[in-house]
């Protein structure tokens, strides 16, 4: 379950320990430490506070300009729109704010407690545990792989070192080529530090201390990286590809939806899903399903559909066009399709990876000849591991309906399996261009030129405190600090 530790708990706790230590003693030259008192967090109370803040902020964050996926790139890939409000990402406006608040998030409240456990565990510190510095490893993984995924060039071996023995307050950026070098090798070092005999672990809300499954998750992360870099670095990701697929033993990667990475929420606040917080908690009705999305799964006859959605007053599933005017978007309210109850219950799942979506990362590798599996196999199970996900079994008509399998029909597959991963889906779009959107509505106002954004720009703060480092960071893009230049490994 998510952990209901707050920073507020944390940080009272915290409090407690250095108001303690400064109270009366016999000996004033000398200073009692209580047991009971600690002054270091530990990495039991690490970990659920970095997976929770991530994962939360990843899904949708419960707060306005910081919601990364709902007020951006779940409306970028046309899974949702909006009905007012449409200068809050419909529009690709975003936020200066949004910027900043997420940047900000996702290094101090994610990779900064996964840093913090890597530096009380590993092999040097006083309270060695491989598995907790291999967990830590992976999930540090994962957020660098986001934030550059949505930015490109990022401070990553200078990053999180402020408060180091040699402190670093202005970091450099590196390319996003040294920064994917840099992750794959770590979850490859996770998997051979993650051991299922090795030490317990506490505080694990993502697989309960699972360690056969964070091995599963972090060969499975790897695999979508390899995948993610091969247009630039095939050598490379074959050798990654043929490494992990020919020792299941070693690299045990996903083999079913139970292995699936994703956050259990619960009925309790503030443990509960973002969407729910923001959708039924907080009484917001700014989001329908998009056109784009309902038309496909209508013409597929695609029943996830009844999950994703909600019928409107005549028993259908439908949504209007993104980036429609307010004055326009309102008209919608009583046609459009809200979001299903499967994604806005209190205790709804958020989900990072997915069976699916290894399948559809495999079929992909193997229509691109990295490796030389069956295409065709790896389709159809993403395409039926994705219904499973909801208790459904595709329609026997499905997969012909779906198409000959291609590159193209891969990614059209991923892109509807990935409702509610905004940010994913965006990613892969940028990167192959798939799946092709209509265009846009004639009566749509856009901003970006038109342009569907491509990446975020820097925020503000990275030219009042690091402003050499952003300007190299820029050049390594190879364009200019705005949502239109494409990023390292697109295809496109």
């Amino acid at each position: 379950m998510k952990s209901i530790l707050t920073h507020k708990n944390i940080w009272m706790t915290a409090l407690a320990g250095a108001m303690s230590i400064t109270s009366c003693t016999k000996d004033f030259d000398s200073m009692n430490v209580s047991p009971n008192s600690p002054t270091a967090i530990g990495p039991q109370y690490l970990l659920p506070t970095g997976i929770e803040t991530s994962v939360d902020r990843y899904w949708g964050h419960r707060d306005r300009f910081e919601r990364i996926n709902i007020d951006a790139a779940e409306l970028y890939v046309q899974h949702l729109t909006r009905n007012i409000y449409s200068n809050e990402g419909d529009d690709y406006t975003v936020s200066p704010a949004l910027l900043a608040n997420n940047w900000k998030g996702f290094f101090n409240d994610g990779l900064l407690n996964f840093q913090r456990i890597i530096n009380q565990t590993n092999s040097e510190s006083s309270s060695p545990n491989a598995n907790y510095e291999g967990v830590a490893l992976v999930m540090r993984t994962w957020v660098f792989s986001l934030l550059t995924d949505m930015y490109g060039s990022i401070p990553y071996t200078d990053a999180i070192k402020g408060t180091a023995t040699e402190a670093i307050y202005t970091p450099k950026y590196d390319s996003m080529e040294t920064i994917y070098a840099g992750l794959l090798n770590d979850l490859k070092m996770a998997n051979e530090k993650l051991s299922v005999s090795g030490p317990a672990i506490a505080g694990d809300i993502l697989y309960a201390g699972d360690i056969l499954k964070w091995k599963k998750f972090a060969n499975s992360l790897r695999l979508r990286l390899a995948n993610r870099q091969a247009a630039k670095k095939p050598a490379e990701s074959k050798a990654i590809f043929a490494e992990i697929l020919g020792d299941a033993t070693k690299f045990p990667i996903f083999t079913s939806n139970a292995d699936n990475a994703a956050l259990k929420c619960t009925t309790v606040l503030p443990s509960n899903n973002e969407w729910n917080q923001i959708l039924i908690q907080g009484g917001r009705t700014d989001w329908n399903i998009s056109k784009t999305l309902a038309d496909k799964m209508n013409a597929l006859g695609d029943t996830r559909i009844t999950v994703y959605a909600n019928p409107n007053k005549d028993g259908l599933y439908q949504g209007h066009a993104n980036g429609l005017p307010d004055a326009i978007a309102t008209g919608y309210l009583a046609t459009s399709s809200t979001i299903g109850k499967a994604f806005t219950d209190a205790a709804a799942p958020e989900v990072i990876m997915t069976y699916a979506d290894l399948n559809f990362i495999l079929a992909e590798a193997a229509i691109d000849g990295d490796i030389a599996g069956d295409a065709k196999k790896y389709f159809e199970t993403g395409i039926t591991a994705s219904f499973a996900q909801y208790g459904l079994t595709p329609p026997a008509d499905y997969v012909t309906k779906a198409g000959p399998v291609s590159k193209e029909k891969v990614l059209e597959q991923k892109w509807i399996s990935l409702f509610g991963q905004g940010v994913e889906a965006w990613i892969e779009w940028r990167r192959t261009g798939f799946p092709v959107f209509p265009a846009p509505d004639p009566r749509a106002v856009l901003n970006n030129g038109g342009i569907l954004p491509t990446r975020f720009n820097y925020p503000a703060s990275e030219y009042s405190l690091n402003a050499t480092s952003v300007g190299d960071g820029v050049k390594l893009n190879g364009g200019a600090d705005d949502m239109k230049t494409k990023l390292w490994w697109a295809e496109k």
